[in-house]
């Protein structure tokens, strides 16, 4: 009997079929990734196309902007890009884009009036740092952004940006512009908790002790502690991070908290500190009500001091409150550049106000006599003292005590009677305790 051979046929063909979807698949499969590369191979030169809604801004009517002609502004995933247009459109004066980034809810027609007038003169952008995250308001929901200038007086060379996120998307919720000539600063600008914590930080940052102390409650923190903090931001080499710097931990009705991330210059190293403010009642702003730096100190040491806390700048004095610690060598009253960079800092304090007066008093480890100790801790003292005379400050301003190894902070020796290195180091100081 003769087989059909009409099965074989639609076998062969199925196997054709089957070979040419196989090679047509292992095509498109290459050109698909010759189209995606992977994102680890992409060239550094390569372009990142900006989310699609800031590609396009729909044109307002021709003529005189209006508040009625703007939308809701625009909402986006990537809110530093958002800040950078706005930016931008103020840089060009281009006062439709700016209004229409913005949307009608951020602004009136105050707020529109003042805006025109800054687009119109042109403001340049501060390089770098034009544009900067200032911190969170409310927790992954609300935050706020600066736009800084050059050639204006502090204070009133920025505006700041609230940005509020709705279903994962970002857009200007409210505008608060420089304060008009003659009107104060921080009443005007930084009328809530996180513009006070920015300021006061900034001030540190930049060194000004004295704009840094008009921000804090002096009866809850020390004006150790500031000055110590200007020497841990100095000396440490600490910035702010640029990615939610400041982060909101709780907030009650008259008392907030923020945790401040900060690194060193090289991104490297990071570490973090806590600010708590409260509201006096009113009509008085906020005031930063406690800092705890131990996180702080404790990243400062590990990298200035190989990891002993205890080198540390900031010490708690025994008659209460904090005092600036300097450190000196076995058997040494020569300051270290280390040294000389803290007291630049404390001397630029002194010579702000005459009527501020400090107190030094000079220690030693437990090596040596009685008496050998009390000059050597009397030399160290005076070191210091003549330090500050020679940087211009009023010798009126400066007592001076050696209190030889009676008031050490460690102990000399181990709890099995050995000699301790660490801790006598810790012991050869000169404590600065400012007396204001």
């Amino acid at each position: 009997m003769q087989r059909s051979k009409v099965p074989y046929f639609f076998l062969g063909l199925a196997a054709v079929l089957a070979t040419a979807a196989l090679v047509l698949l292992i095509v498109k499969s290459r050109a698909l990734k010759k189209e995606t590369p992977d994102p680890l191979e992409t060239p550094a030169a390569a372009v990142v196309e900006p989310a699609p809604e800031l590609r396009d801004i729909a044109p307002v009517p021709a003529g005189e902007t209006t508040l009625e002609d703007l939308g809701l502004g625009l909402a986006t995933s990537q809110p530093e890009e958002l800040v950078n247009r706005i930016s931008k459109a103020l840089e060009a004066g281009d006062f439709q884009t700016l209004s229409q980034l913005l949307g009608k809810l951020a602004l009136d027609p105050a707020i529109t009036s003042q805006l025109r007038e800054l687009a119109a003169s042109h403001p340049r952008l501060r390089q770098p740092g034009g544009v900067r995250e200032v911190g969170e308001i409310e927790l992954n929901t609300r935050s706020r952004w600066a736009i800084q200038f050059e050639g204006m007086a502090p204070g009133r060379d920025r505006i700041h940006l609230d940005l509020k996120r709705e279903s994962g998307k970002w857009s200007v919720e409210k505008i608060t512009l420089p304060p008009a000539p003659g009107e104060a600063i921080p009443k005007a600008a930084l009328a809530d908790s996180l513009g006070v914590a920015d300021a006061f930080i900034q001030a540190v940052l930049n060194q000004d002790f004295e704009f840094a102390r008009g921000f804090v409650d002096p009866s809850q923190v020390s004006d150790a502690k500031i000055a110590g903090l200007c020497i841990l931001f100095e000396e440490g080499g600490y910035t702010l991070r640029k990615s939610k710097p400041l982060r909101a931990m709780f907030q009650r009705e008259d008392t907030v908290g923020y945790l401040a991330n900060v690194e060193a210059v090289d991104g490297r190293q990071s570490a973090q500190f806590s600010l708590t403010l409260r509201q006096p009642p009113a009509p008085a702003n906020w005031k930063v009500a406690e800092i705890n730096l131990n996180q702080l100190l404790v990243e400062y040491s590990r990298r200035v001091a190989g990891g002993d806390v205890y080198y540390s700048p900031l010490v708690k004095n025994p008659a209460g409150g904090d005092t600036l610690a300097l450190y000196f060598e076995f058997d040494e009253d020569s300051m270290s550049p280390r040294t000389r960079r803290q007291l630049e800092i404390v001397s630029l304090i002194l010579k702000a106000d005459p009527g501020k007066k400090i107190n030094l008093s000079g220690h030693t480890d437990a090596l040596g006599t009685e008496d050998y100790n009390r000059s050597l801790s009397f030399r160290r003292a005076q070191a210091v003292r003549d330090f500050l005379i020679k940087a211009d400050v009023n010798p009126a301003q400066i007592t001076t005590m050696a209190k030889g190894a009676s008031q050490p902070r460690r102990p000399n020796v181990t709890e099995t009677g050995e000699d301790d290195p660490e801790g006598r180091r810790a012991n050869r100081r000169t404590e600065i305790y400012l007396d204001f």
